[in-house]
């Protein structure tokens, strides 16, 4: 029989009403003759409530509590899910992280899968019950219960499908796919049938908040498809997957735009080797994340060394910079949080010649400064001023018709 993994975030299991319909599809797929694991976030808002609670009796709380504190909420809502399969007539039964051995590192409120004991689950299966793993939880050797952070339910579910060999993971969502952009941002974008797991990554990266990177590297390492689809109703949605030919022929993907961003520059650095590695340890000891990076020789005595990070990290990032700059004789440090990052993705950007061109007319004609530029094999993105990100945004989905369906685009 085949397995499927079915993931509910939040929104979709938000109230008694929406558990029963979740519980309703996985019976379904059940019904149809496929072994069925449910992986749940938490209720609706219930996990910021808890942190909220958590910073009112304690402003700092410990990073082990706060883990076993959080990770109630996933609880919760794998009980009431087997509560309500129960009720349908249907053997549910429901775990937690530690019960399956989902083991991660000790990194608290941000750990790393490490295995999982899927014969833990297999066994349950074979008997006939729909399992249903609380997301977002493991347990660390020690059997500390730990939290894997932004976007842990997903990577709970790939991660479960890659070790029982499903045959498809289902993320389920208050969306009906992946869109060529943010709809809130540009209203014309359209659903993507498919999107490769190289384009989905740098679109995550990016900020694409739908699916989040992790769960794309393990669905890419250990071949998992990922269908992204709506929890209201029965549409086709957006099948993550290898890439194939016919994906080469479509310049751009998708388009994204981050605006909770910094952009850190050292002016002035010492040109040599070992510099730029003592910078970023420096950076890596802070645990501040670093984005796109760009160096420039100025000099054969001095360079420039820029960077963008997360907006929340920028007081950290500038603590960690404040003791290395004289080791590596920095003359200045110079400071943006006023910016959003345009990018573009496709992998059909390794095969076709033309789309910086035609990115950067388009921010030209809508008359938007360009502030730096990084690009990999199949991304391009842009820094520009805050003020200006929406028209570019809109300027550059307009160019590469990111309002029509792959087949139809004209460029």
């Amino acid at each position: 029989m085949a397995i499927i993994v079915q993931k509910f975030g939040g929104t979709s299991v938000a109230d008694a009403q929406k558990i029963v319909r979740a519980a309703t599809r996985a019976l379904h797929a059940h019904q149809q003759g496929n072994q069925v694991v449910v992986v749940a976030s938490a209720r609706g808002k219930q996990t910021d409530q808890l942190i909220a609670d958590a910073l009112e009796v304690n402003p700092n709380p410990p990073r082990r509590e706060m883990d076993q504190l959080i990770s109630t909420g996933e609880q919760q809502t794998v009980s009431l899910m087997a509560m309500a399969l129960d009720a349908m007539g249907q053997k549910a039964i429901s775990f937690t992280g530690a019960q399956i051995r989902m083991v991660t590192d000790d990194a608290h409120t941000r750990a790393r899968i490490q295995s999982i004991d899927a014969a833990r689950i297999q066994q349950w299966l074979d008997e006939g019950y729909i399992a249903i793993v609380a997301g977002f939880q493991g347990v660390d050797e020690r059997g500390n219960v730990t939290t894997l952070g932004r976007g842990g339910s997903d990577t709970s579910a790939v991660a479960l499908a890659a070790a029982l060999n499903a045959r498809v993971c289902e993320i389920y969502t208050d969306v009906d796919g992946i869109y060529t952009t943010d709809p809130r941002k540009f209203p014309k974008a359209v659903k993507m049938e498919h999107i490769s797991y190289d384009e989905m990554l740098e679109l995550a990266s990016l900020g694409a908040g739908v699916m989040h990177g992790r769960s794309i590297e393990f669905g890419k390492k250990y071949d998992v498809p990922i269908h992204v689809r709506s929890s209201m109703n029965d549409n086709p949605g957006t099948l993550i997957t290898h890439e194939v030919a016919q994906m080469e022929g479509i310049l751009v993907s998708g388009a994204t735009m981050q605006k909770e961003l910094a952009k850190i520059s050292l002016v002035g650095v010492d040109n040599k080797p070992g510099n730029a590695a003592r910078v970023f340890a420096h950076l890596a000891q802070a645990r501040v994340i670093v984005n796109d990076i760009i160096q420039t020789e100025v000099s054969t005595e001095k360079a420039n060394l820029s960077f963008t990070i997360a907006k929340g990290d920028l007081t950290d990032a500038k603590k960690a910079l404040d003791g290395i700059r004289k080791e590596v004789g920095c003359e200045s440090l110079f400071v943006r949080d006023d910016i959003a990052e345009i990018s573009v993705v496709g992998v059909g950007m390794r095969s076709h010649y033309g789309v910086a061109g035609k990115l950067f007319e388009a921010l030209a004609q809508a008359k938007v400064n360009i502030d730096s530029i990084t690009t990999s094999e199949i991304r391009i993105s842009c820094i520009v001023d805050i003020g200006h990100g929406d028209k570019a945004l809109t300027s550059v989905c307009e160019v590469f018709e990111l309002d029509k369906p792959a087949d139809q685009r004209t460029y």
